[in-house]
């Protein structure tokens, strides 16, 4: 992936934005959603996307799929969905006496996994080291997957009828969370009078395929971040670990997220260096899932965003 070559910070921003408007025309009103979600996953992150049924997340999830130009798979998860169904099964032949591995969903390039909370962690589970190392292991062996591999996963409200709430170690293995939240008014008016948008998602032509999407990557990697950049990111770290309102802070993997991310919305923005302000725009969707509050009274969201008014920016 990072023999790529890097493209401009010019010609990276205008492939990007082809991405961004061509979303635009499925899931209506939801800039900044969608410019976060592009970010997420050029920045080569997995893409959580939590919300009540019925606002557009699958829809979301399978434009993203389709503008890509990967091969994915969908992935629907249920409460009696088994690690098998994610990885694959082996199967005993008899014409020459050996077992052969049928591969599962997760051997693809983006994996829509829909309504993820809805199984059980026994089958969550089956993502993780996916997720992690991009690879599975099946009877003892390794087996790498796709490159690159995303995983774009819907989930309801956790106070939602029979749904499993992620532990933190793979909440912490997504990029960023983000919510979609009611269209505004002459959004869902143009909604309610339009086409429908499953089938606005079969017209969905690639912007991208697997060259383009690692030079975009590569150009993450070129984004240039100075040092009093990196001061303020360690500044927010460390702030995190003295609220009182969380019983632990953000880790180092934490700060290698918010760095990514923030590196990928500069690049966005047609820039070849961070500033402090693309770190303030994506930090509350790389984090605010991996913040562990003391009371349920708090806001994951609201403590986020707190942190940015707590650290005086450079």
């Amino acid at each position: 992936m990072n023999a790529a070559s890097p493209l401009s910070p010019a010609d990276a921003r205008r492939a990007l934005e082809q991405v961004v408007a061509a979303a635009s025309t499925i899931v209506l009103g939801k800039s900044h959603a969608l410019r976060l979600a592009v970010t997420c996953l050029v920045a080569g992150g997995h893409l959580l996307l939590e919300d009540l049924p019925g606002v557009g997340k699958t829809t979301l999830a399978q434009a993203l799929a389709r503008l890509l130009g990967l091969s994915y798979q969908r992935l629907q998860c249920t409460s009696d969905l088994l690690p098998a169904d994610v990885i694959g099964v082996s199967v005993y032949d008899r014409n020459d006496g050996s077992f052969r591995f049928h591969e599962g969903p997760v051997f693809t390039q983006v994996l829509l996994a829909d309504e993820i909370n809805r199984a059980t962690p026994r089958a969550q589970s089956a993502l993780l080291e996916a997720m992690e190392e991009r690879q599975v292991s099946v009877d003892g062996k390794a087996m790498p997957l796709p490159a690159p591999f995303f995983v774009i996963a819907t989930q309801n409200p956790v106070e939602q009828v029979g749904t499993y709430p992620l532990p933190e170690s793979q909440l912490d293995r997504f990029l960023m969370r983000l919510s979609l939240g009611y269209p505004d008014r002459a959004a869902e008016r143009e909604l309610l009078a339009g086409q429908d948008r499953r089938s606005l998602l079969t017209e969905l032509k690639p912007v991208l395929d697997t060259v383009r999407l690692r030079q975009l990557q590569a150009s993450v990697e070129a984004v240039h971040v100075a040092e009093p950049w990196l001061d303020y990111l360690q500044n927010l770290l460390q702030r995190s670990r003295e609220l009182p309102v969380l019983s632990h802070g953000l880790s180092p993997r934490a700060g290698l997220a918010l760095q990514r991310a923030a590196r990928a919305w500069a690049l966005l923005n047609g820039r070849g260096h961070a500033l402090p302000e693309d770190l303030k725009a994506v930090l509350p969707a790389v984090v605010a899932h991996r913040l562990s509050l003391r009371s349920d009274s708090d806001s994951a969201q609201a403590v986020a965003e707190s942190l940015l008014l707590a650290v005086p920016v450079p």
